[in-house]
């Protein structure tokens, strides 16, 4: 950085697109010609924390604004000692709304918050994120104006400290749980949560003891609700208890309602022969976006239902693993993946606001397309009937060239992501090159494209992004120059990533 003042009249260019607009520039501008103002939005522009920690040593006035203007801090173990390190942070920088805590595995960190540091020196913190395994929740009670609480992997903190924290903050609007496993549904934090009704914004991320049938506690709760996210790791019969109000062969309802639910996830979920979390299914009117990733129990009269009742539906996301169904008729038994076309035609009849659909399929063998339910046909049904801007296939065996032909005049098309379609070929890459919106094209583990195929895209679409994993016949240097931004690596994430 230039000690001249340089930098900053880049910076004053780039804001004040006419001399006129900021008298005090001159041919020659020095830092102390800039007013405050515009010394602030410089700094606003600045993302990386490097450069911000080097032109808050640049002069005491930069030191200042900087300070004044930092908006997000994440704090670690290097910081020793912790608590007067913390004070001195939250000194400096008065105005964090966001603050990231990752003090995991380290001995001395269990006063931070018992110091009321965080609500002494940080008035407007809305944005909390702890991955803190020994600590007293129940401090965070006096910060007020928290809106947002994220707990990763906290393995200390119960569910009374959950409890005290929805006391104290009635602004709370949004609480991610991930990973805390003492937190447990038995200690009335969850219905009183519930009870006040001001989150919009409920994530429960694989806590072995919080399930399913303790989250049906949320009450009232659920009439606000925006969001709602469940998970567990995948193994189903690691914790799966039952559902204490369950009568077999007896059809009951919950008594609750949750019309404001526009985004809903469930992975990893048990719901049969208990209904559980998939009643959410049948009362979500509002729903946008929709994730259902391996829910046991999941059948084509629920998606249908949802064609039926969710008019606004703009993404759904499905991932499916083979399982006994029962043969149509009665007749046995045999192992494929729940859901069929009658899933896809009746989202193709009544989804037409669709826009994002991602279908994916584990375990199922590509020498045995039968393993899937869906059928080409029945994809392309879906394409044709809905403005699909962007599709993701993954594991589907059943798509071939003559799906990509199909592709190909998808008129909203503009991202396609590809992966393990071995079925896929250079004759549908060549397909896809006439596909008249596509800007974004992902393929990964995609044996039989090749050098070939990239290239017939790349000639005829202007791509914004291409990104090739783990596709032993394409080429670093056919993927160079492909699209404005080439992303290629031989290996590829896990199947789960």
């Amino acid at each position: 950085m230039a000690s001249d003042g340089s930098f900053f009249r880049y910076g004053a260019r780039q804001i004040a697109a006419k001399p006129e607009d900021c008298p005090a520039m001159s041919s020659k501008l020095s830092l102390e010609d800039l007013p405050d103002a515009l010394l602030a939005e410089i700094v606003k522009r600045i993302a990386n924390t490097s450069d911000l920690k080097s032109i808050s040593l640049v002069s005491k006035r930069l030191y200042t604004i900087e300070a004044e203007q930092r908006s997000s801090i994440c704090v670690g173990s290097d910081l020793c000692p912790a608590i007067d390190a913390l004070s001195a942070l939250c000194s400096r920088f008065p105005n964090l709304l966001e603050v990231e805590m990752d003090y995991s595995g380290w001995k001395f960190h269990s006063n931070l918050l018992e110091k009321h540091i965080i609500s002494l020196h940080l008035p407007v913190l809305r944005d909390l994120t702890l991955y803190i395994d020994d600590i007293r929740m129940g401090c965070l009670a006096s910060c007020k104006n928290l809106m947002s609480l994220r707990l990763n992997s906290v393995s200390a903190i119960g569910s009374r400290g959950l409890l005290s924290v929805a006391v104290g903050c009635k602004n709370l609007t949004s609480l991610h749980i991930i990973k805390c496993n003492h937190i447990v549904s038995s200690d009335k934090w969850l219905e009183y949560i519930g009870s006040a009704g001001s989150l919009e914004e409920l994530v429960v991320k694989n806590c072995k003891r919080i399930s399913q049938y303790d989250l049906l506690k949320f009450g009232p709760g659920w009439m606000k609700l925006k969001k709602f996210e469940f998970k567990f790791k995948r193994s189903f019969h690691k914790y799966e208890p039952r559902d204490p109000c369950y009568v077999d062969n007896y059809q009951y309802g919950y008594d609750f309602c949750c019309e404001s639910l526009k985004d809903v996830t469930l992975a990893t979920v048990v719901t049969k022969p208990e209904v559980g979390l998939r009643c959410l299914l049948t009362k979500c009117k509002a729903l946008e976006r929709l994730c259902l990733h391996y829910v046991i129990g999941i059948s084509d009269h629920d998606i249908i239902t949802i064609s039926q009742k969710c008019s606004n539906l703009r993404s759904i996301s499905l991932s499916q693993e083979m399982l006994l169904c029962e043969i149509p008729g009665g007749t046995g038994v045999m192992a494929r993946t729940p859901l069929t076309d009658d899933s896809l035609n009746a989202l193709a009849l009544r989804s037409h606001m669709l826009e994002a659909v991602e279908l994916m399929f584990y375990g199922c063998a590509p020498d045995w397309p039968s393993e899937i339910a869906f059928t080409q046909d029945g994809l392309v049904t879906l394409l044709q009937s809905c403005p699909i801007r962007h599709l993701v296939l993954r594991g589907a065996n059943f798509f071939d060239d003559e799906g990509m032909e199909a592709l190909s005049s998808a008129q909203f098309l503009e991202t396609l992501e590809l992966m393990q379609c071995v079925a896929v070929t250079d004759v549908g890459m060549r397909f896809l090159a006439q596909s008249p919106c596509l800007k974004n094209l992902t393929l990964q583990m995609c044996y039989e494209v090749t050098d070939d195929g990239v290239c017939e895209v790349a000639r005829a679409r202007d791509l914004e992004s291409l990104t090739v994993e783990s596709c032993n016949q394409i080429t670093v240097e056919a993927s160079h120059g492909a699209a404005k931004s080439v992303h290629y690596k031989v290996d590829c994430p896990s199947y789960y990533d």
